[in-house]
């Protein structure tokens, strides 16, 4: 490890580790401190990183912990740190021992005015991360202060103890927040999710930005807004003079991991394309030492541009593709007789090969033509327009159907909004939104006609349910106007008008409760919650994944990771399901009409006066389809065993571990 960061700890005694002397503090960490120490058997420096006593609290987790790093271990790889000895300190804290390498880490280094060292390095990374990758590891923090130089300046990437080898399991190496370095971290990281290689790939594509600009693509404030920034801001232009790397930043930086590159070996060839299509700056300097000053000149000057229109013509026929074709062989010509008649303007007049953007391109116009905008989860017009921008935002034609998208996202959301399809509608809006702030096109004039449209259909709608003394949609109006984010209001006189109107249910509307048996039911609620084994159908036959529970930033959650099936505490499967997000209920009603050929959805507040229904002893809170703030953020009504208030707003993404859901049905 690097001496760089090297901090002498002076206020506490260095930890007793049997083999070793520590010497001073190296480097300092959330979970660990760094100590250069020296192994007294083989009489040479040593790094030990020693765990804090609050990253593994329990003995369960040490013993975790160490199975890790004993996997880890077993990686050898020239450009990879090994590790040496993994044990406990005298006071019992895990530890393990690597070599320890004083040249420093890369971000003690400006590659700025280095181009190629840069990518001989990020080429160096691939291919220990191949290797790591190939054997189920991957690194999870892939950072210019964790990659080191030996000696003879070898590269090599340090700190996989808080790796993960997929298929075992949770991480239980951190204490806190999501690991990695927010700076470097793949969106699907920062949102505490589940991870492969290509959060890996993800962050080598920021290493790379860095190496290449002399600057991170996001930069901000505190870890929180970075992490942010990386999962909901637009990838950035590079700099005029880097414009060749901008098509493979727009992939390696994508916000959905399916969209980026899949493995190292691709991102590794990606890289030599991007080489290969390099401008030669130099042409220009040569041309000018080049006057034509003897009477030969104009030939050479004719044969010069002929030349180099030649080469511009193979060179962009080069780099149609972001990875390089495998070299073709060419026969070898032994005599002036045995070569070939070859036409070279038939040669190079032949169509170049379809490129990937313009597969991308045609895929997003049939989807837009068939209504496809958001599903089929594989073949849908948003995943296509924005592979497109991915491959090459610069494209006249990925603008123009960046715009067809948006027009089509319009015209969707008026007509959700006009049918009452509220929650159709926020989606559509959301995914609009989304595709607006990824393209850096937000305030577009497509995304402004959107608005416009949605306004104007939101207020005929109120129109109509003023019209109608329609005074149980006026809320609803309001929320959905919200959610929509519009840049104005409902129209005022109209809110005025709905304001006068008879507070109340919609026409005809009562609830089912036994009060009001003999009257006119238009919605039924479900007499009891959702159970466990009523989801776990629909979760089968969907293969839908887990919610999150609890909050992200919980140390329970990183070491004990709950969801529907392991809540935290004991439950039968006649019991209410809980870790349910708002969106996954919304998904449960989907399906369950779809199985009954009825139509289920969320309660409203309005449409449900029931009192909380316990589970062995502990009262549950029920989602309800109103929105709190926004529609990120969602009502739940009643007390639980976590919380008393009668009425809460909790992010709708997420499951928590007191609340489940109960539908109503419409007659």
């Amino acid at each position: 490890m690097s001496g760089s960061a090297g901090n002498n700890d002076n206020a506490s005694p260095l930890p007793e580790i049997a083999g070793y002397r520590l010497h001073k503090v190296i480097n300092h960490g959330g979970m660990s401190t760094v100590y250069l120490g020296h192994q007294l058997a083989l009489a040479r420096e040593v790094a030990i990183k020693v765990m804090l006593p609050l990253a593994l609290a329990d003995e369960v987790s040490r013993r975790r912990f160490e199975n890790e790093v004993r996997t880890i271990a077993r990686l050898e790889h020239p450009n990879i740190v090994g590790i040496h000895e993994v044990g406990r300190t005298f006071d019992g804290l895990p530890y393990y021992a690597m070599p320890y390498l004083p040249r420093g880490h890369l971000g003690q280094r400006d590659l700025s005015r280095d181009e190629p060292r840069a990518i001989e390095i990020a080429l160096t990374l691939l291919q220990a991360l191949d290797y790591a990758h190939a054997r189920g590891v991957v690194h999870r923090d892939v950072k210019a202060e964790n990659v080191l130089f030996d000696e003879g300046e070898r590269v090599l990437l340090a700190d996989f103890g808080i790796a993960l080898r997929r298929g075992f399991g949770p991480r239980v190496t951190t204490a806190g927040l999501a690991v990695g370095s927010t700076a470097y971290m793949a969106p699907e990281q920062a949102r505490g999710e589940d991870v492969d290689g290509r959060a890996d790939l993800y962050s080598l594509g920021v290493l790379l930005w860095e190496m290449l600009t002399g600057r991170l693509p996001f930069e901000a404030a505190d870890a929180l807004s970075m992490a942010v920034m990386h999962a909901q801001d637009p990838i950035p232009k590079v700099p005029q003079h880097l414009r060749h790397w901008q098509r493979f930043m727009n992939r390696a930086l994508s916000k959905q991991a399916a969209h980026r590159f899949q493995d190292a070996a691709q991102m590794a060839n990606a890289i030599r394309a991007v080489q290969q299509r390099k401008p030669w700056t130099g042409a220009v300097e040569v041309l000018q030492r080049l006057r034509p000053t003897q009477r030969w000149a104009m030939p050479v000057w004719a044969t010069l541009g002929v030349t180099a229109v030649t080469l511009v013509v193979l060179a962009f026929s080069m780099g149609r593709d972001d990875e390089p074709k495998p070299a073709t062989t060419m026969p070898i010509v032994t005599s002036p007789q045995a070569t070939p008649s070859v036409d070279p303007t038939a040669a190079m007049l032949q169509p170049l090969p379809e490129a990937p953007l313009q597969h991308a391109l045609e895929d997003a116009r049939q989807q837009i033509a068939r209504g496809r905008l958001t599903e089929p989860k594989d073949a849908n017009a948003f995943d296509s327009v924005l592979l497109a921008w991915h491959t090459d935002s610069t494209h006249p034609d990925v603008a123009a159907a960046i715009d067809q998208l948006t027009a089509a996202f319009s015209e969707q959301i008026t007509r959700a909004v006009k049918d009452g399809k509220d929650e159709r509608a926020g989606e559509l809006a959301a995914r609009a939104n989304a595709l607006g702030q990824q393209t850096g096109t937000a305030n577009s004039k497509a995304q402004q006609q959107l608005r416009e449209a949605a306004g104007k259909a939101l207020d005929a709608r109120l129109q109509l349910a003023v019209s109608r003394r329609d005074a149980a949609d006026i809320p609803r109006l309001t929320a959905l106007a919200e959610q929509l984010q519009l840049p104005r209001k409902l129209d005022p006189r109209l809110l005025a008008r709905a304001k006068t109107l008879p507070k109340g249910l919609a026409r005809g509307a009562t609830l089912n409760t036994a009060s009001q048996s003999s009257a006119k039911i238009s919605v039924a609620l479900t007499p009891r919650p959702v159970s466990r084994r009523e989801y776990a159908r629909f979760a089968a036959s969907n293969g839908r994944s887990p919610a999150l529970c609890r909050e992200r930033a919980s140390l329970l959650r990183v070491l004990d990771p709950r969801d529907w099936q392991s809540p935290g505490f004991r439950q039968d499967e006649n019991d209410p399901v809980v870790c349910i997000s708002l969106e996954d209920a919304q998904a449960y009603a989907h399906w369950y009409s779809a199985q009954t050929g009825r139509r289920y959805r969320l309660p409203s507040a309005e449409e449900i006066a029931q009192t909380p229904v316990n589970i062995d002893g502990r009262a549950v809170s029920l989602w309800l389809r109103d929105c709190g703030q926004n529609c990120q953020q969602r009502q739940v009504t009643g007390g639980s065993w976590r919380s008393h208030e009668a009425q809460r707003t909790l992010l709708a993404m997420r499951g928590y571990d007191d609340v489940g859901f109960r539908l109503v049905r419409e007659r």
